[in-house]
């Protein structure tokens, strides 16, 4: 199999990515509806910003820009447009471990945290902020810390492919649930204050300690936490008897029964829950990724993008 099969990346493909990441928001406060269970806005804080013009209102734009005074004078809806001031930094965390090298359709879930990772870098540069990366997996952490550049781009890219295409089904390194929390610290001591850090993981190992990392990172810092998942972890197939596997351990099963399918579904949904209650309750925006659809539209649906005005 080759990364056409999306199993693997290569560092064309991810460089391919740079231009669609354009127009993706970071905007502090913007109403990342998709993102945040109870369709409540972030509280990403961002820079600051400065205000460039008024326009026509868009579908899309946020209502709370609108300036009232000069809809009412031109009879017509217009928006105050903003932008956000210059030199922030952003923390990429990428998980690349066992567990992650898994799924069903489309892609593994290695390969989309990877191309979720580069999106997020380039458009990061693109706007002129500093951009650095914790990439891990189950034996190593590698820390890039945060530039301003397209070499430091390209650096992060690499570590990302090298990681990527080290994942093999018949691999002896053991999963190693607890590297989450490890990575996790190691970004407390690299994000400092101001900088938004991006957590892309399946959260295999998520736990109290993982809160309190979390809750440790958030006081000074944003957070945006990628849950990357594949739709065969959310809902068993009826498919009848199966033999299922980790490279250590192997289960034949029944997938027709309904009740093994309730219960693998409940499961699922439990631990999805206990991860969004946890983000919502300090408004960190869950952004989650499917690996049977393209990582570029659900970052646009669910971050939200800015629309260029359309010529009259």
């Amino acid at each position: 199999m080759t990364e056409r099969d999306g199993v693997y990346v290569n560092l064309e493909q991810l460089i391919r990515l740079k231009h669609q990441g354009q127009g993706v928001s970071f905007l502090p406060r913007q109403p990342i509806h998709s993102l945040l269970v109870g369709q409540k806005a972030s509280k990403l804080r961002g820079r600051g910003l400065n205000f460039e013009e008024i326009r026509d209102y868009l579908p899309g734009d946020d209502i709370r820009s609108i300036d009232w005074k000069v809809t009412a004078r031109m009879r017509k809806p217009h928006t105050r447009v903003y932008s956000e001031e210059r030199d922030r930094q952003t923390l990429v965390i990428v998980d690349q471990r066992i567990g992650m090298f898994f799924g069903s359709d489309r892609s593994m879930k290695s390969a989309t945290a990877a191309e979720a990772a580069a999106l997020a870098a380039w458009r990061v540069v693109g706007v002129g902020d500093r951009i650095g990366a914790l990439v891990f997996n189950d034996t190593d952490i590698e820390e890039i810390k945060p530039h301003r550049s397209t070499k430091i781009v390209m650096r992060i890219l690499e570590v990302i492919v090298r990681y990527n295409r080290a994942l093999k089904a018949d691999n002896p390194v053991k999963a190693k649930p607890e590297r989450l929390n490890e990575v996790l610290e190691r970004a407390c001591r690299l994000a400092k204050h101001d900088t938004l850090v991006c957590v892309i993981s399946d959260f295999d190992g998520a736990d109290e300690v993982t809160k309190t990392l979390m809750n440790r990172l958030a006081q000074n810092n944003d957070i945006i936490a990628g849950f990357v998942y594949d739709p065969l972890e959310a809902e068993l197939p009826n498919a009848g008897q199966l033999i299922a596997g980790d490279g250590e351990l192997q289960v034949d099963f029944n997938s027709g029964s309904s009740d093994l399918r309730r219960r693998f579904a409940e499961g699922f949904a439990d631990r999805r829950a206990a991860i969004e209650d946890f983000l919502f309750q300090r408004q960190m925006p869950l952004l989650s990724l499917q690996t049977n659809r393209p990582v570029p539209e659900q970052i646009r649906e669910r971050l939200g993008f800015r629309k260029k005005p359309v010529p009259k």
